[in-house]
């Protein structure tokens, strides 16, 4: 009888997977925020604002849930990206109390640069990989971000 001997790169699969995962994600931030440093933008404020991009006019409340954030968190980035003209905040004639955000037209032309850096930085770090390969590459990624969730909410 002999005995099924596994390799440690058959065991530890899952476990470098996760590394892995971990340091590409690490690393893409790390390059998109040296990237975005001479523009001026956080990597959290252009998160606030590419959302508010597809999604212009939220509640500052339902933004902050949406991009799971706590209400003083995203004040605080709402503040700073007032101050820099960037959004403006404006009250609803139902609620006084209700803040609604806005990009501006300076916030629109900062998406307009933020996203071709983003697009010139996905270029170089998926250089190697063709058309196909990265259609691959997003439909493996939605499912293990589906599977994640699925997870997390069991």
């Amino acid at each position: 009888m002999s005995k099924k001997i596994s390799s440690p790169r058959q065991e530890n699969w899952d476990q470098r997977l996760g590394f892995l995962m971990h340091d590409v994600s690490r690393l893409r931030r790390k390059v998109f925020d040296d990237v975005m440093k001479p523009v001026g933008i956080t990597r959290s404020q252009w998160w606030v604002m590419a959302h508010l991009s597809r999604h212009d006019g939220m509640s500052q409340s339902d933004l902050a849930d949406v991009l799971e954030l706590g209400r003083a968190a995203l004040g605080g980035l709402v503040d700073r990206l007032e101050a820099t003209e960037l959004v403006r905040r404006e009250s609803t004639p139902a609620d006084r109390r209700t803040k609604l955000v806005f990009l501006t037209d300076k916030g629109r032309g900062m998406i307009d640069t933020m996203r071709g850096q983003s697009d010139r930085m996905s270029e170089v770090i998926l250089a190697g990989l063709d058309n196909d390969d990265r259609l691959r590459l997003t439909e493996m990624l939605t499912t293990v971000k589906r599977n994640l969730l699925e997870y997390k909410n069991e």
